[in-house]
C-alpha cells in the first residue's frame, strides 16, 4: 500500500529512478547485511558497503568464500573482493564483480566518519524498537 503521495509506484519510474540515481544514492542502495555477531553488537542489520570491509559470499557460485573489499564499483553496481578473480582466456586476471545484498559484511572497517554512522543507526533503530513494543503493548 501506497503511503506517500509525492512517491510514485510506477514500475517505470521507480527503474528509472534507481538505475539513473547519482553515486551518493547508489552508495546507500548498495547496502550489505552484517553478520549476526556485528548485528547483535551494533544493533543494526545493514550498512554501506566500502573498500576494506572483510565479507563471507552468502549467495551464488562462490558462496563461502571469504575476503576483503578491493573496489566498490558504484558505476557497474557490484562490488569486487582481493580473493575473487577469474582467468581471462589470454591468461590475464580479471574481478569478479558481486552484489553487495548476496554478501556478509563480518569486519567493519572504522574511521570517524563510520563510527558516527554506526551510532547515528543503532540510536534510530533503538528508538523505532521502542516505539514498535510501545504500540504492542497498548494493542493488548
Amino acid at each position: 500500500m501506497k503511503f506517500n503521495p509525492d512517491v510514485s509506484s510506477s514500475r517505470r519510474k521507480s527503474r528509472k529512478a534507481h538505475f539513473a540515481a547519482p553515486s551518493s544514492v547508489r552508495r546507500i542502495l548498495m547496502s550489505a547485511p552484517l553478520s549476526k555477531e556485528l548485528r547483535t553488537k551494533h544493533g543494526i542489520r545493514s550498512l554501506p558497503i566500502r573498500k576494506d570491509d572483510e565479507v563471507t559470499v552468502v549467495r551464488g557460485s562462490h558462496k563461502q568464500t571469504t575476503g576483503k573489499v578491493s573496489a566498490v564499483y558504484r558505476r557497474k553496481w557490484v562490488i569486487h573482493l582481493d580473493s575473487l578473480n577469474r582467468e581471462k582466456p589470454n591468461g590475464g586476471t580479471v574481478a569478479v564483480g558481486l552484489d553487495p545484498s548476496k554478501v556478509v559484511i563480518t569486519k567493519i572497517k572504522t574511521d570517524a566518519n563510520r563510527r558516527a554512522l554506526l551510532e547515528r543507526k543503532a540510536k534510530h533503530a533503538a528508538a523505532a524498537k521502542g516505539k514498535h513494543t510501545q504500540a504492542s503493548v497498548a494493542s493488548q
